[in-house]
């Protein structure tokens, strides 16, 4: 099976400083949904994992991440893609819990859940934290330079084997055309 795990903001959609809290703020950044339609169109499972502390801090409710999702799934739909499912961890980073990246228990569930090994599974995320989760499972880390990738890059200390693209086009473009 092929299957890659996809964190959400700065990745999928725009991010923001102060937590993307409602359907409002939730803005597609471009060509991402036209990336999860390619990679769905190609073979790939898409998966989404993503903190969401916003909930534990009170930014937002459980409503009003469902509608954000329930928005995510139907423009990546109407770009002919398919979000197989999402994972997040609602904890802030006090709570020291197992899901949260940079914590490997979201890909570990999704391993889990799909059947796959955690060797060269590939997540594409926009920060460290995202890509030392999938690297402690042996995964291929995947960073895009949106969101807050520039920063990260520039932070530099990433994963042994982590490739670098513009975006999740570009990302999903890679892994179509250079499957294992």
């Amino acid at each position: 099976m092929k299957l890659v795990i996809l964190d959400r903001d700065g990745v999928i959609n725009e991010d923001r400083d102060d937590f993307v809290k409602n359907t409002m703020e939730w803005q597609p950044l471009p060509r991402s949904c036209d990336a999860i339609a390619n990679l769905t169109q190609a073979g790939w499972h898409v998966v989404v994992a993503t903190n969401q502390s916003g909930i534990g801090r009170g930014l937002f409710d459980m409503h009003a991440l469902n509608a954000m999702h329930e928005k995510m799934h139907r423009l990546v739909n109407q770009a002919g893609g398919r979000i197989d499912a999402v994972v997040f961890c609602p904890h802030v980073a006090d709570d020291n819990c197992r899901c949260r990246k940079p914590e490997p228990g979201m890909v570990e569930e999704i391993m889990e859940r799909f059947n796959v090994r955690g060797e060269g599974l590939p997540l594409i995320g926009d920060s460290l934290r995202d890509l030392q989760a999938v690297a402690a499972v042996g995964g291929r880390p995947i960073l895009v330079r949106s969101g807050k990738g520039l920063r990260t890059l520039d932070k530099g200390g990433l994963p042994e084997g982590t490739v670098v693209f513009d975006d999740l086009f570009e990302a999903a473009d890679y892994l179509i055309n250079h499957e294992d």
